[in-house]
């Protein structure tokens, strides 16, 4: 097999198991060397093209010309060099070394700080990481409830949990809460938790592919899951879409098995944020040295860009002239199987008596209420999910109702509606009230 890497690189993870804390110091290695220069040297490039464009007036065509005069591509060229000097001789020889004075690293898994680290890195780099074969991609690989990767035999109902952006998956409990994995096991026997950990800054339907083709393995291994529950929190909640999207269209057994969705803060028909972002990149390439903002932020991953409007399919996005997308909302429709219950969950910082229209389009600060309730003016986009599958939580933002006992109790609620259920009464204050939403109804 041909090697994909610079010859100066001593170190290149070909599997697809997890990283190691190895893994991560050898990943950070590489970005501190020329495994980060394609995106340096662009962004160096167009940062020079647009002061001389912005500054002294030059049209595109003569910047380009500019470039090219001998001396100015030296200095150019001395300009990339000096900034690459630091990570080349410094910082990657420092990595290096660690990981040679103490080769234990190799086998141990990453501590929960570095599992932050790393899924965050994912989320902005993660598809420019997967290109260039950095050992800090994550795989797609599935972890039972105690952090371990999942082995041994599987019988009975499955829950997989599916995390967001940046995330990763220890983060569906905190030291305050168990989250609602914790509450499920507490409802009948062969119920078991899995918990997905993947690399976010791919593609969504790149992702749920991956996520159909994990799961009809995962079934082939263990004929005796008898169904399967997914629980997505924000992107994840997209990506199971997409993986229930692919898996149907590519017949694969899982889909069968497959009984309830839960979608927590998802977007939907997309995130806000992602929109405002790139609104306002496109105006700031209209002021003077605007552009050079533009360039910056061009680096966000794939994953975020699919954000924008939601798209959980290739088609979404693969016939785009530019990678960076457009303004227009071109999705196409992802219809959830009808055999499956789904169930949507919305934050909002908004307090349930205290109405402000700012804080309805904010909604957890990420996600809109609409576009986590998956509804939209144009019904072939809608998910036609009932009102009785849909519930708000007010004064909760986008990370508080991945693992909030309130959020926890819905979900058993919806699972086993003749289960118990105790804390009714405070799960009905934070809830209800929609009349200024178009008078959609909780429960």
């Amino acid at each position: 097999m041909p090697s994909l890497t610079p010859l100066h690189e001593t170190y290149c993870k070909w599997d697809r198991t997890p990283p190691s804390q190895a893994d991560v110091l050898e990943g950070l290695a590489q970005l501190a060397t020329m495994r980060f220069s394609d995106v340096v040297h662009e962004l160096i490039k167009n940062i020079q093209r647009e002061l001389l464009i912005s500054i002294f007036g030059m049209s595109e065509q003569k910047s380009k010309k500019f470039h090219k005069i001998p001396y100015i591509a030296k200095l150019y060229q001395f300009t990339y060099e000096s900034f690459l000097t630091y990570g080349n001789y410094l910082l990657a020889p420092v990595l290096r070394g660690v990981i040679e004075r103490f080769p234990k690293l190799h086998d141990k898994p990453l501590t929960p700080s570095l599992h932050f680290l790393v899924g965050a890195l994912n989320g902005v780099l993660g598809d420019y990481l997967l290109h260039h074969h950095n050992p800090m991609a994550l795989p797609m690989a599935v972890y039972d409830h105690y952090g371990s990767l999942q082995k041994g035999e599987l019988s009975g109902r499955v829950t997989l949990f599916v995390h967001g952006l940046c995330m990763h998956h220890l983060t569906w409990s905190t030291r305050k809460y168990g989250g609602i994995g914790e509450k499920l096991l507490t409802q009948r026997d062969h119920n078991t938790m899995l918990y997905l950990n993947y690399n976010t800054g791919r593609r969504i339907s790149a992702n749920g592919r991956s996520l159909s083709n994990t799961l009809e393995d995962l079934i082939r291994r263990n004929p005796d899951i008898s169904s399967i529950d997914l629980i997505g929190h924000s992107m994840g909640g997209l990506v199971s879409r997409s993986a229930l999207f692919y898996g149907k269209q590519n017949m694969h057994n899982w889909i069968h098995k497959v009984e309830n969705l839960v979608c927590l803060g998802s977007p939907h028909h997309g995130a806000v944020l992602e929109r405002l972002g790139f609104a306002l990149q496109d105006k700031l390439g209209h002021l003077p040295l605007g552009k050079i903002a533009g360039h910056v932020v061009n680096i966000r991953s794939n994953g975020i860009l699919d954000l924008r409007y939601g798209s959980v399919r290739d088609d979404d996005w693969e016939h785009n002239e530019v990678r960076i997308g457009l303004m227009d909302d071109n999705r196409k429709p992802a219809p959830i199987p009808s055999h499956i219950n789904t169930y949507l969950v919305a934050g909002t910082i908004e307090f349930e008596h205290r109405k402000n229209r700012t804080l309805k389009v904010i909604g957890d600060y990420l996600v809109s209420v609409k576009s986590a309730l998956g509804e939209h003016p144009n019904i072939r986009y809608q998910l036609k999910v009932p009102d009785a599958h849909k519930a708000i939580f007010y004064g909760l933002n986008h990370f508080d109702i991945q693992h909030h006992p309130l959020v926890a109790e819905q979900v058993v609620r919806w699972f086993y509606p003749s289960a118990e259920d105790q804390d009714f009464d405070q799960i009905h204050e934070y809830m209800m009230g929609l009349d200024s939403l178009e008078g959609i109804a909780m429960t």
